[in-house]
């Protein structure tokens, strides 16, 4: 073998090595990075009791939610999406826990059972709606029958997997839950004595004198609070101190929201424009080349229904000219004059809607005839009430309009409360024009029945534009943010670099992993998940994100970007608070319990009310009316242990130990002790009603706290 063979080989053989480790250093990063390539992990959104939840059957399942939401004619949008998911999330997890339940005490659903729900004297609503006799309205469960079979017998069809893999498994869901609901909520029982028991205490009603040591009257900062002792307080109040996965940033932000320039150079494009504006002679057509955000409204309207500011000049500028350009909100805008008529105050009016489209539930067009149909049974109906014809029979029968029921009817119209055509027809037309209408909904058969008052009605056209960014201030704020970005890779570098800069910061706390939004200044109702995404999978605290995140906000009409830096100032995992986190919420409770011990040390061995008085120079009170059934102290407030020790035997005859309560150390004498008489008490309604409370409130709980007893791990965040 050749010297030249021999090195090409071995050549070949370090290329293939050198390609195998850049490869596997690829993998690891990327393993570090998501955490989850070497987990086998990579398609579970989390777990409950041990049972994984799939994230590909999860995406399937919502796959088939946002199907139903087109088939509705409804958007999905970022927060219907958050919201859908969490609903899935939380259905999928409470069927695992409930599933474990029905296993332990036998509840099932049987084929028999499902089938008694189906055709029996109940069945379910969408059931009884589908196939009810349209003129009895009795539900006839043989049809039902015949068509469960007739889907049963065609397995390969969107009709059985609909009925059969979603619909039927569904109703066993949900009777299964019933069930478990009511084993749960019948075993509830109050019994009579403690009904009858519950009764005497809460009506006892004591008188005591007390001396009280304010815990103010030791100051704060006498008394120091070390970190060994909030982690001993923490130790000993776990489940006080329990805390969700949650994160903090600092950031800084750069708003890309339009400059003066920008409103300079919208306000000079419309001042360019106001003549042709003024002296053309097709308005409407006019606004839309302009893209105008305002509507074109093509009726006259009374000046006291116009609501806009500024009006009283608008309707001084004389016909053909044009007011403006004035600002309007995050607007500017230009106004004509159109036209000038008396017009009514009010209308009263009745129609027949023989209707082309209508809105969906989204506000979408849904078509209901066509043009020419719905003309032509217009122009009929005209024709039949002019040959004698009731209306009232026609409305009833023809109308899509609401107020078919009620004779077609609109009281009081107001102008503007209409449609332009609609509106223009009965303001502009006298009391007893009768004819037909189109507008956008179709065919109107129109009678003017009378209408009150007179006044100027104005035809105001609108040219109103929103004053935007520009691509230039845009880019100013993405490339500012991008250079502070890029100066920046830890906290300390962060902080000098903000201050040299003169750049507020700012800081959002208790950010949870499945967050859209985060709540902090200038960040307001604007998607961050990208951002919560980052904090949770990449980031570590003290780490500057290397690019900035485009946040989207709007200014009423007004739409721009903010680009925000952040920092991560804090990375909690779930479990016990640390000592820094829990010092505020445990700091005045040690404080407190370390006040006890010296006032109750200062009280020493005193045993009488005056004696106590004495030796720390409280007076002795006296506070009456202390009832068994609350916890307040009359002129002190709530004091729980103060009202229990009240009525306890031993405080009759000497005074009380010490009391640590909520606003100080009490010592107290129960001087007497009454009943106020109840004649009118019924310990069987009594019994009753807390029996049907206890029932309410297991069946509303009982799942909810089966999930906090479970052990659900939750990583949807590293997926969405």
């Amino acid at each position: 073998m050749s010297i030249i063979q021999r090195l090409r080989e071995k050549a070949a053989w370090i290329v293939t090595v050198a390609i195998a480790f850049a490869l596997l250093v690829f993998v690891v990063e990327e393993g570090l990075r998501n955490k989850s390539v070497f987990s086998g992990s990579s398609n579970t959104l989390g777990s409950v009791n041990g049972t994984n939840i799939d994230r590909i059957e999860f995406e399937e399942k919502f796959k088939r939610i946002e199907d139903r939401y087109t088939q509705m004619g409804y958007n999905m949008d970022d927060n219907s999406r958050m919201q859908e998911r969490q609903r899935l999330w939380n259905e999928l997890v409470e069927e695992i826990i409930l599933d474990e339940q029905y296993q332990k005490i036998g509840i099932e659903v049987t084929d028999k059972e499902l089938g008694d729900y189906l055709y029996g004297i109940n069945p379910p609503q969408d059931f009884r709606q589908q196939f009810s006799d349209p003129q009895t309205g009795a539900y006839d469960a043989n049809r039902a029958y015949e068509y469960v079979n007739s889907v049963k017998k065609q397995k390969n069809s969107p009709q059985y997997k609909l009925l059969f893999g979603e619909y039927f498994p569904a109703l066993v869901k949900v009777r299964s839950r019933e069930k478990f609901e009511d084993l749960v909520s019948n075993s509830s029982y109050a019994p009579k004595w403690l009904i009858e028991k519950t009764t005497a205490e809460n009506s006892q009603i004591a008188s005591i004198s007390y001396v009280a040591v304010p815990y103010t009257t030791i100051p704060d900062s006498s008394i120091k609070v070390t970190d060994a002792e909030v982690k001993e307080y923490v130790d000993k109040n776990r489940s006080l101190f329990k805390q969700e996965k949650a994160g903090g940033i600092e950031y800084v932000f750069f708003s890309g929201a339009p400059s003066k320039a920008d409103s300079a150079a919208l306000f000079s494009q419309l001042q360019s424009i106001k003549d042709s504006f003024a002296t053309t002679s097709d308005v409407k057509q006019f606004l839309l080349n302009e893209n105008s955000q305002l509507p074109y409204y093509d009726g006259h309207i009374t000046r006291r229904e116009i609501k806009i500011e500024g009006i009283d000049s608008i309707i001084k500028t004389p016909l053909g000219s044009v007011y403006g350009p004035y600002l309007d909100g995050s607007s500017y805008v230009l106004a004509r004059v159109v036209s000038i008529k008396n017009i009514p105050d009010t209308v009263k009016v009745r129609h027949i809607l023989i209707a082309t489209e209508q809105r969906g539930p989204n506000g979408q067009s849904i078509p209901v005839r066509d043009d020419i149909t719905a003309k032509n049974l217009a122009d009929s109906i005209e024709k039949a009430i002019k040959g004698g014809a009731n209306f009232d029979t026609l409305c009833l029968k023809y109308s899509d309009d609401g107020t078919k029921t009620s004779g077609g009817i609109y009281e009081k119209v107001v102008s503007a409360q209409m449609v332009p055509e609609f509106n223009d027809f009965i303001f502009t037309n006298p009391a007893g024009t009768k004819g037909v209408v189109r507008t956008e909904y179709g065919y109107h058969y129109v009678e003017v029945l009378s209408q009150k008052g007179s006044s100027p009605g104005y035809k105001i056209a609108y040219l109103s534009k929103t004053i935007l960014p520009s691509d230039e201030t845009d880019n100013n704020a993405q490339s500012l943010a991008s250079q502070f970005a890029a100066q920046n890779r830890s906290k300390k570098q962060f902080d000098e670099n903000s201050k040299k800069q003169n750049l507020e910061v700012y800081n959002a706390a208790e950010i949870k992993p499945l967050d859209a939004n985060v709540m902090g200044v200038g960040l307001e109702r604007a998607n961050a998940r990208e951002m919560v995404r980052w904090i949770f999978n990449d980031a570590k605290k003290g780490e500057v994100a290397e690019t900035p995140f485009q946040l989207q906000m709007s200014n009423g009409l007004s739409r721009y970007s903010v680009y925000v830096v952040p920092v991560v100032t804090q990375l909690y995992e779930e479990g016990v608070m640390d000592v820094d986190r829990a010092r505020p919420n445990s700091e005045y409770k040690i404080r407190q319990q370390k006040k006890v011990k010296q006032i109750v040390e200062k009280i020493g061995s005193a045993n009488t009310l005056d004696a106590v008085s004495k030796v720390v120079n409280q007076p002795v009170l006296r506070a009456d009316s202390v009832s068994f059934a609350t916890t307040q102290i009359p002129g002190v407030g709530y004091e729980p242990r103060v009202t229990g020790a009240a009525f306890h035997k031993n405080n009759k005859d000497a005074v009380s130990k010490p009391i640590a309560g909520e606003s100080g150390v009490f010592v107290i004498k129960t001087e007497n002790v009454a009943a106020v008489p109840n004649p009118g008490m019924d310990v069987k309604a009594q019994q009753s009603a807390l029996q049907q409370q206890m029932r309410m409130f297991g069946k509303q709980t009982i799942v909810e706290n089966l999930k906090k007893l479970a052990k659900i791990k939750d990583n949807r965040y590293r997926f969405f």
